[in-house]
């Protein structure tokens, strides 16, 4: 988007009757912002050097990045999860290989995000898929952080929906800090709910963990016209999966 002339006007303007350098300063950053959606300078030093907005998918995993390591430390349901989200998308390997990149790159929160999020404002079906895989990430690891919580509502803004629509695309995802999962709690109670037994092979457990995931994904059942109902318990439902399988895993010492 080209610089506005008639912003190059106002400030010469104020320049030339001599209005002081705060009231001029702040009257030029209030412009920026509403006018080319810019929340700093790095965003500003971008828009005129005609760096193009963060592609959709990128974006996606940035965003997954830098909520994963939001509390200095990217577990292994971080993981999981970003790799049920290349699942879900269909990723080939060249897509992977993609993701990944932008999932560390996304850790490293060196990106000004604002622009590229802005540009999706007008798009609320891809906002709400986006905010959606988010609070998915956030609860990963079977608890929001406040820290989390905060991202997410920051980009929901950015997105142009309202704090209580992106709460409620949060919805069903999130538990109380420090209690424990409702099932696969215990070694027994893991294999049942992923229908193996004690002797099977780690690929047979791989296996069978990956297809209830994918018959349990909220996404697709969202996608599918499922209710909020339905989208709630399938989340409860992938969590119990994700605590099973890393008690299996554990239990049995494979990756």
């Amino acid at each position: 988007m080209l610089w506005p002339a008639t912003l190059i006007g106002v400030v010469a303007g104020f320049a030339l009757a001599n209005i002081p350098g705060a009231l001029l300063g702040g009257l030029l950053g209030h412009v920026l912002d509403r006018r080319l959606a810019l929340d700093s300078w790095a965003a500003l030093r971008a828009r005129i050097r005609g760096e193009p907005a963060i592609d959709q998918q990128d974006l996606l995993f940035i965003l997954l990045g830098r909520l994963a390591k939001s509390d200095g430390r990217v577990r292994e349901a971080h993981i999981q999860q970003a790799r049920s989200e290349m699942k879900r998308l269909g990723l080939d390997e060249a897509g992977k290989r993609r993701a990944i990149a932008a999932f560390n790159r996304g850790k490293g929160g060196a990106d000004d995000l604002h622009s590229s999020l802005h540009q999706l404002k007008d798009d609320h079906p891809a906002a709400e898929r986006l905010l959606r895989s988010c609070w998915q990430m956030a609860a990963a690891d079977s608890r929001i952080g406040r820290h989390e919580r905060e991202l997410i509502l920051k980009w929901g803004h950015w997105l142009g929906l309202s704090a209580s629509r992106v709460e409620a695309l949060g919805a069903g995802y999130d538990t109380p800090q420090g209690l424990p999962p409702r099932r696969g709690n215990s070694y027994k109670e893991a294999l049942a709910l992923l229908g193996v037994t004690a002797d099977c092979e780690p690929a047979v457990i791989k296996r069978a963990y990956r297809r209830l995931l994918s018959q349990n994904h909220p996404d697709k059942l969202a996608g599918s016209g499922a209710g909020p109902a339905v989208v709630r318990a399938a989340t409860d439902r992938t969590r119990e999966l994700h605590n099973a399988y890393q008690l299996i895993r554990e239990r049995h010492g494979f990756r």
